[in-house]
């Protein structure tokens, strides 16, 4: 009798426990409702493939204006709000900062059927500032955000002072190293099984090397509380749409049609290379070198400057914030 009722127990917290640790981490809103953003969010309302559309963002205007304006676009697992620190440090040097959230994203629309493209995330982002009435800004990408700030220069250069890129992705093709393709049902499955852990744990080999600090346990919380929130069947649907494009729309091949002043900011641990897990060992170990492929990007884009941090991996601007303003806004004043 105590066996069986010890069985009984036993069964009934293996029941509860998944709900249990679930419980342990805030669930946010299809649009991160229950997130607070450091600054106001404002809505640009655009209507874009038929679809009348929302794209949150963050307009900053400093105390004492030097007539500038940086946009800060963010990586693809990041958020305007992960900006907080740049936007901070901008602003006191004269700076209006403006950091969207892409359509697809964090607090912006998430439509199911859009065709999403990194030129079509672009185009938006271009109208958000023709709306604002912000000409030649200089664009600054993280991650996912560089890539499209580099397709955002190739569409759009006599428009952009200058380019910032913080280690962003699309510097190498991936599918042509040999990564094998998934289809969006394949990516769906994957995107469905995403939790904090699996994001930490991720973030915590590829990003920073094994390194963690508890600071940044609240992007991960952000992040999977979008995943696993009560919108997680629009958002994991999106989101495998977004990471189809990441893979087969890399901008490594037209580095040199790069026209604009650029700026690489390179964290030297960083070891991002999207489709990586899939991919033969063979394979797998020689992507995501970013020592290699940041100087590979320096050579090639006409130019261009290269910063590196030799400690730092995947988001210095987080890993590192007063370290990563200072150069920042050093090489800016140049």
């Amino acid at each position: 009798m105590i066996r069986i009722a010890f069985a009984v127990m036993m069964s009934l917290l293996a029941g509860t426990a998944p709900a249990a640790r679930a419980a342990e981490h805030p669930a946010y809103g299809p649009e991160l409702e229950g997130f607070e953003y450091p600054y106001e969010v404002q809505r640009y309302a655009l209507t874009s493939q038929g679809s009348d559309l929302t794209m949150a963002y963050m307009d900053v205007k400093p105390q004492n204006p030097n007539g500038k304006t940086a946009v800060l676009l963010h990586g693809r697992n990041f958020c305007a709000a992960t900006w907080e620190t740049t936007i901070a440090a901008l602003g006191k040097a004269g700076y209006r900062v403006i950091a969207p959230d892409q359509i697809g994203f964090c607090k912006s629309s998430k439509p199911p059927g859009y065709q999403f493209s990194i030129q079509q995330l672009a185009s938006n982002t271009h109208a958000l500032l023709t709306s604002l009435g912000i000409s030649r800004p200089i664009m600054i990408g993280h991650s996912f955000g560089g890539m499209t700030t580099m397709r955002y220069a190739l569409m759009f250069p006599a428009e952009v002072e200058r380019i910032v890129l913080v280690n962003p992705i699309g510097l190498e093709d991936w599918q042509a190293e040999g990564v094998p393709f998934i289809d969006l049902d394949q990516q769906l499955k994957a995107e469905q099984a995403t939790t904090f852990e699996s994001i930490k744990q991720y973030e915590q080999r590829v990003y920073y090397a094994g390194q963690w600090k508890p600071e940044y346990d609240r992007w991960v919380e952000m992040a999977a509380g979008l995943w696993t929130g009560p919108g997680a069947d629009i958002v994991t649907r999106v989101q495998a749409r977004i990471a189809e494009i990441i893979f087969t729309q890399p901008v490594v091949h037209e580095l040199e049609r790069i026209t604009v002043p650029t700026l690489l900011f390179i964290g030297q641990l960083d070891r991002t290379a999207p489709g990586a897990n899939r991919a033969p060992p063979e394979v797998a170990k020689r992507l995501g070198n970013y020592p290699e492929l940041g100087r590979a990007a320096a050579r090639r884009i006409p130019g261009a400057r290269l910063i590196e941090f030799a400690d730092l991996g995947h988001a210095p601007q987080i890993q590192a914030p007063d370290r990563f303003n200072e150069a920042l806004l050093d090489a800016l004043a140049r």
